[in-house]
């Protein structure tokens, strides 16, 4: 990101020129001619409406010869046509003035739709997730992008890109949380069974698939959760303990492990049915599935073996002695290999799949317990260490001394969080060689780049203490040999301003495109909008607070008066001491809340107006920061 942002912010300063275009979607200079499109996934061809996912396409290629340009690096973003829009042959200065500003992560001036980018979103110890803008507050330059509430803490999570959703497990609210990741809001709860836990996605994104981890049998097992109707489509009763999950390429078949049962259960995916019961050994902890060897691996802590499975017989192939210990497996993104933790022996076993045999034993230090991958390595988090070790794919293979590096996330080891979730605690991002890890000791997120010896920055949410991480891509994809696209959720109806950006040679151009309304949508735009008085941001800790704001039409921006029912929810970061006020109206439109504020820190502030379906986290929360009475009376007087 930091490279993308330093490329394309010299194209920015570029001299413009005059548009050379034979139509608002095709652009021909300095030797390279640009298409863009924007087409509905579901209904290519029709144009696209407000609520349409579109997949939005840049075609380069060089103007004498057609060849397709590849390996490029474009930019492009997304917004209203209120500023940037220029006529055809002017320099388009203002557009050039946009861009430059969304390079320089300024505060508060994004893009509706960001193409470049990606979210970095955090699991909180809490009954939250925060949402970080990389390209912004990785530098440091301002506070959490977004902050999504559930109805009780989330467990694991799963990204289905698609549909742009992001399903999160709450085993104590037995549901599903769905969150739309253009806005990081929950649209949905869908129930999921006694106590959810894992959540995977197969790989056609057709279901997911929930692991109940319930203590009586017959409620334990999977559910099933159509991702299009976002309703369950059916709970199978497959064992008890802890499940996890494995998948055939095709999505015909579904693996489901059975801790305390010792067995994998096969699902027939199309009638959500169990096939059969395989059995695994005395404690099936993990297992995966290669693609290349069409077979399934699944290990056992116990006995420290791992039970190799034909998939295609549904049957047991070979049994591979490790030693006992052995707790998460993951094949690698090839397929060639399966990385097996050994906790109790400090070391990863790498299995090669295409004989099936253990090939080498890594030493890892502290108990490892977590393998993620990026496309050149294995990332492995120990308990009792704060460092993170990465084994390099590259050096894996039988007569081969595995390369193994690492560097420290922090000074304090992840056990001494207590309470783990099941969500992977390192995330890599898409395309480049980043990954960010979450310390869930000293509740502090880093940005390691590969081939550096230690961290290039941090991010802490305040107040929060984040146990997993995921990110969230948005970038161009280079899907055919000069063609770029993306998928993104259109927002709103109305025209818009498409840059583009390329760095080499230098271009900047700010295409059009219209969004028609979407007839078929009620209208779902929140009927308030909510202003907070900003002089309330720093008060004093210790007493009480009147905090005043006003209440808005969105559309004409006129202070909505006579509302009777309007309450705030407010609490101590991270969720402490959570208490709700009444709301009186103190002038035409301005509503006064009095709120005992007795401990410093940083409060979340959230409307609710029941009448009107809006319920806390509806309407943008507020952030004030309470600070000790003496240390206000210190700064008052420190400004005489």
């Amino acid at each position: 990101m930091l490279a993308l942002v330093l490329r394309l912010g010299a194209a920015a300063d570029a001299p413009a020129t005059p548009a050379d275009t034979d139509s608002d979607h095709r652009l021909a200079r300095n030797g390279v001619v640009v298409q863009f499109s924007a087409q509905p996934v579901e209904k290519p061809g029709a144009g696209v409406m407000e609520g349409d996912i579109a997949d939005v396409r840049f075609k380069i290629s060089d103007e004498a010869s057609g060849q397709p340009m590849r390996g490029v690096v474009p930019g492009a973003w997304m917004d209203m046509a209120f500023h940037i829009q220029g006529q055809a042959g002017s320099d388009q200065k203002s557009c050039k003035d946009k861009v430059a500003l969304y390079l320089k992560g300024a505060v508060g001036m994004r893009p509706m739709l960001d193409l470049n980018s990606y979210f970095v979103v955090l699991m909180n110890n809490d009954a939250s997730i925060s949402v970080v803008d990389p390209l912004v507050t990785m530098a440091g330059v301002t506070s959490t992008f977004a902050t999504t509430l559930l109805k009780r803490p989330g467990a694991d999570w799963a990204r289905h890109d698609n549909s742009r959703r992001l399903f999160v497990s709450m085993p104590k609210a037995g549901e599903v949380a769905v969150i739309e990741t253009d806005n990081f809001k929950v649209t949905g709860n869908v129930a999921a069974g006694k106590d959810p836990m894992r959540v995977v996605l197969q790989p056609d994104q057709r279901y997911l698939w929930v692991g109940n981890n319930a203590a009586e049998a017959k409620d334990s097992g999977a559910t099933a959760i159509d991702t299009a109707s976002l309703k369950p489509a059916g709970f199978i009763a497959t064992g008890a303990g802890h499940h996890e999950f494995a998948f055939t390429a095709d999505s015909r078949y579904a693996f489901v492990s059975n801790r305390n049962d010792g067995t994998v259960s096969v699902i027939d995916v199309a009638r959500r049915t169990k096939v059969k019961d395989i059995r695994t050994g005395t404690m099936p902890l993990a297992l995966d599935y290669s693609a290349l060897s069409r077979r399934l691996y699944v290990a056992d802590g116990k006995e420290g073996v791992v039970t190799v499975i034909d998939t295609e017989k549904l049957a047991v192939a070979s049994r591979v002695a490790a030693k006992p210990g052995l707790g998460p497996l993951k094949v690698t993104p090839d397929g060639r290999f399966a990385l097996v933790v050994n906790t109790a022996e400090n070391r990863v076993h790498v299995l090669d799949t295409a004989s099936d045999t253990l090939v080498q034993e890594v030493p890892i230090k502290a108990q490892p317990y977590q393998i993620t991958f990026s496309k050149t390595f294995a990332f492995v988090r120990a308990l009792g260490s704060e460092r993170v070790s990465m084994i390099n794919l590259s050096t894996l293979g039988k007569g081969k001394t595995a390369t193994v590096q690492s560097f420290a996330a922090g000074e304090t080891a992840p056990n001494l969080a207590g309470n783990l979730v099941i969500a992977d605690s390192v995330a890599a991002a898409a395309n480049e060689g980043t990954v960010f890890v979450v310390n869930p000791a000293d509740g502090t997120t880093y940005y390691y780049m590969e081939g550096m010896n230690s961290p290039s920055s941090n991010y802490r949410v305040y107040g929060s203490n984040p146990r997993a991480v995921t990110v969230v891509d948005r970038s161009l994809k280079e899907v055919e040999p000069g063609v770029y696209a993306g998928r993104v959720r259109i927002p709103v109806s109305g025209k818009y301003d498409v840059a583009f950006m390329l760095d080499s040679p230098k271009l900047l151009h700010c295409f059009a495109m219209d969004a028609k309304a979407n007839p078929s949508i009620a209208r779902t735009t929140d009927p308030l909008l909510v202003e907070f008085d900003e002089r309330s941001r720093h008060v004093t800790a210790g007493g009480a607070l009147a905090l005043r704001f006003k209440l808005l039409d969105p559309a004409t921006r006129q202070v909505k008066a006579g509302i009777k029912d309007a309450r705030v929810m407010y609490f101590l970061a991270p969720g402490r001491g959570r208490s709700e006020a009444p709301v009186k109206e103190v002038g035409k439109g301005v509503y006064e809340v009095q709120m005992q504020l007795e401990q410093p820190g940083a409060y979340y502030v959230y409307v609710g107006v029941p009448s009107m379906e809006l319920a806390y986290g509806k309407l943008p929360f507020f952030t004030l920061m309470a600070a000790p009475p003496a240390t206000a009376r210190s700064a008052a007087g420190g400004k005489g």
